[in-house]
């Protein structure tokens, strides 16, 4: 029988569940409306940062913190009086007591630096509360590790809700799947045990090109599980470097071989001297982040899967192996089973990936669901680009929008389009969009072609500008079209330039 009261218990149970659940998700509602009974507030089932006021606290969040923090004393004076106490009520007193840490040092965790001198407060807290003669509490979690914990929830939230914008399904489904990809969908689990084991998991980011790919990488790179010393009151490793990227498709496979598995003095033309590259760099709280992985040489694939696979690798010209202790993390724009299909991406490295997965939605899946967002957005980016002047210049961007792009506007280039439609709009007055460039009349076309008018550069510049158009990404216009990327994208640019000096 519970020495709770059913009222009391309900709480608990409630807060317990909350503590563990995933914030982005429909679960917390429930558990928060459970909490709270009629003191609820519903705000919308996505919770996503405000763009007029981003600090403010969420109300249902106070609410249940007053809440607990007027109850838990009284409970704690219950729990410990009692001679024989339920199992379930030990651990929904001791994730409730969790919960009212976490809230109560949040700032703390935000605002302190290298040396985290609250700890000792938190410490008295936790001995008060959490420390009750004869009683034994079943998850024996150790306060070191649970302010480690809490530190790393802290950091998770702060990059997920601020850095992934949008109030729409499409976002806060995303920011849920960044959020599992960083705890798993077990958060007691991973207290418990995966918090060691998760850097092991590669994650494989895929999605168009512009819809923040490199965003997240930063996001989970910059959430993973730090130990506490409570000795020093410090973090391993405070000033190790923690991301860690390459961008395949602006180097060489030679240069990005180097760049990631490191090199031996004399090992090709070039090398004068020995180099680390970035798998032996990385701390064990770090991550490596491989971006454009579908540009990478079959060659450096192989070596990439036994990195996966062992966790060791050589480098370049030596026969030492090294250990790789950080996280993998690879994006890419590329659907990687047609490239599989087509020879192009081993099958065994992409089935070493696959294990954890985030897709990112496009900026025209999002503005469907919620054409709303599209204010939201472009409030976020005017307010990015001019501070202060945001109130005045968000008008005349949205009306110059709306009175020159199409409705149902695709913005085959996501958000990077979009942040380039704005600034465009802010220092020109209006905006080109390469769909709209792109759009030649056909009996112009026809009569220049017939003329022989065009260079053989005219040609393949006007036809990497479609290709692009349909495909929204430099490379994979570069792989239809046989060439660099580099110079689709020089073609591209001058193209651009062509159309928009004829049409001054």
């Amino acid at each position: 029988m519970s020495v709770f009261s059913v009222r009391d218990r309900y709480l608990l149970a409630s807060v317990a569940g909350l503590g563990y659940a995933n914030p982005f998700l429909p679960e917390r509602i429930a558990f928060e409306k459970a909490a709270l009974g009629r003191e609820f507030q519903l705000a919308g089932p996505v919770w996503s940062v405000s763009v007029i006021d981003p600090l403010a606290t969420p109300p249902n969040v106070t609410a249940i913190y007053q809440k607990l923090s007027g109850r838990i004393e009284a409970l704690r004076e219950t729990l410990a009086a009692a001679a024989d106490v339920d199992e379930a009520d030990l651990s929904i007193y001791e994730e409730s007591v969790h919960y009212l840490l976490y809230q109560r040092y949040y700032s703390n965790f935000a605002t302190a630096h290298s040396k985290m001198h609250f700890y000792r407060d938190f410490l008295a807290d936790w001995n008060r509360l959490l420390h009750l003669p004869g009683k034994q509490f079943a998850s024996s979690a150790e306060p070191a590790h649970v302010f480690a914990c809490f530190r790393q929830i802290q950091r998770a939230f702060h990059h997920v809700y601020y850095n992934i914008i949008g109030n729409s399904m499409p976002a806060a489904r995303l920011r849920a799947s960044i959020w599992q990809s960083i705890f798993t969908h077990d958060m007691r689990r991973y207290r418990r045990t995966m918090y060691r084991k998760l850097g092991e998991f590669p994650t494989l980011i895929t999605g168009p090109s512009g819809t923040g790919k490199e965003l997240i990488a930063r996001a989970i790179a910059g959430s993973r599980y730090v130990p506490f010393d409570a000795e020093r009151l410090e973090f391993a490793d405070p000033k190790a470097e923690t991301f860690l990227p390459i961008n395949i498709a602006a180097l060489s496979p030679a240069l990005v071989e180097s760049e990631l598995f490191g090199h031996r003095r004399g090992s090709f033309t070039g090398a004068i001297s020995d180099r680390k590259g970035w798998l032996e760099i990385c701390p064990p709280s770090g991550c490596v982040f491989l971006d454009e992985l579908a540009e990478m040489d079959l060659a450096i694939e192989v070596k990439l899967l036994r990195v996966l696979e062992t966790r060791r690798f050589s480098p370049v010209g030596d026969t030492a192996v090294r250990e790789f202790h950080g996280k993998l993390i690879a994006a890419t724009n590329r659907d990687l089973p047609s490239e599989i299909r087509a020879g192009r991406f081993r099958e065994d490295l992409y089935y070493r990936l696959c294990a954890d997965q985030i897709h990112t939605p496009s900026l025209a899946d999002q503005i469907q669901d919620t054409p709303g967002v599209l204010h939201e957005l472009l409030h976020y980016m005017v307010a990015r680009t001019v501070g202060e002047e945001a109130e005045r210049c968000l008008p005349a961007v949205e009306t110059w929008i709306s009175g020159h792009l199409p409705a149902g506007y695709a913005w085959p280039g996501n958000y990077r389009e979009l942040e380039q439609c704005v600034r465009n709009i802010i220092i020109r007055g209006s905006y080109r969009a390469l769909e709209q460039s792109t759009v030649v009349r056909e009996d112009e076309w026809i009569r220049k072609f017939r003329a022989a008018e065009f260079t053989a550069d005219d040609l393949v510049a006007r036809y990497a500008a479609e290709v692009y158009r349909l495909t929204g990404s430099y490379e994979e216009a570069a792989r239809r079209m046989a060439l660099d990327r580099r110079t689709v994208k020089a073609k591209i640019e001058r193209y651009l330039n062509t159309t928009t000096v004829a049409s001054a």
